[in-house]
């Protein structure tokens, strides 16, 4: 039993599995020219930075407990495309990688306790930390010009909200299998979430980690 939930966990987690994305990799380090640049550009810099994948599969497993499990995942979307508005209009947040990662802490945290918290309690932390993801991502279009802009939040919200109600879908479907609310593949979701946000706070805190 337990070989095989390390195995389902292992397999359900290896896209997580790769490095942190610098900004602009999609890419080749150039900023967007072209609405089709921006549109690729916004939907592949959330999948390959780790942290930013982390944060919205945990989002999408938090919020399936609920029965406004999709509203609630969309509403971390909305949040995100706000977060990353405030950036482009040159809003400054200090310290944002750390705030990413106590972010991504504080998600994949909450998923031990996921049938516990309450829809606005979980509302309210899909807008913070979609706020804080968001800011960061905004980071790889400041300064674009409107097409790629927009082309860039278009494919923000659309791979966010795929991913998103993804995880919703693989949550509620583990649940069911495993005819609890409380998966224990979930639960395991949730600790290497934890993981990935304490590398990179380490990473942060301490330089060379």
């Amino acid at each position: 039993m337990i070989r095989s939930i390390a195995i389902s966990s292992a397999a359900m987690l290896a896209p997580l599995m790769v490095q942190p994305a610098a900004a602009h990799h999609v890419m080749g380090g150039a900023m967007p020219q072209t609405w089709g640049q921006g549109l690729l550009s916004g939907l592949g810099h959330p999948i390959i930075g780790l942290d930013h994948f982390a944060a919205v599969v945990a989002v999408g497993c938090l919020a399936s407990v609920h029965p406004a499990a999709r509203p609630l995942a969309l509403g971390y979307v909305l949040a995100m495309v706000v977060g990353a508005a405030i950036h482009v209009q040159g809003a400054t947040i200090p310290a944002t990688e750390m705030l990413v990662a106590v972010s991504v802490l504080a998600l994949g945290a909450a998923l031990q306790w996921r049938e516990v918290i309450s829809p606005p309690a979980l509302l309210g932390l899909f807008a913070v930390a979609g706020l804080i993801h968001g800011y960061a991502l905004g980071e790889s279009i400041a300064g674009a010009e409107p097409p790629p802009l927009y082309a860039y939040f278009v494919g923000l919200a659309v791979i966010q909200s795929a991913v998103a109600l993804a995880a919703v879908e693989l949550a509620s479907w583990l649940s069911a299998r495993e005819g609890a609310p409380v998966s224990i593949r979930v639960r395991l979701i949730g600790a290497t979430i934890i993981g990935i946000a304490l590398a990179a706070l380490a990473k942060e805190l301490v330089p060379g980690a």
